[in-house]
């Protein structure tokens, strides 16, 4: 005699499939943008001062580590507890 230990939708809490590539690029979008605004904001006309390329490689130096170890994460964090409080919503309707 076997018996089936199935997850039922109330025992077990549904997880939100990983983003698309559509969802990532709205994610790093709404990352870059205001970053790279704070820094054109914050330290404008001391790049002003430097070489195109020179400001560019300042600019992503300071950006990219920000945007992927600070801006991303979070973001990802939060669409998945949105969604998964949407999914849950929904699974007990």
């Amino acid at each position: 005699m076997s018996t089936s230990t199935a997850p039922t939708s109330t025992s077990t809490p549904r997880r939100p499939a990983p983003p698309n590539t559509h969802q990532m690029a709205i994610v790093i979008w709404l990352s870059v943008f205001p970053t790279l605004t704070i820094i054109n904001l914050a330290f404008g006309p001391w790049l002003d001062l430097l070489h195109p390329v020179l400001r560019t490689l300042v600019l992503a130096t300071v950006a990219v580590p920000i945007v992927i170890y600070g801006l991303v994460p979070r973001l990802l964090r939060l669409r998945a507890r949105l969604l998964t409080r949407l999914l849950n919503r929904k699974a007990t309707r």
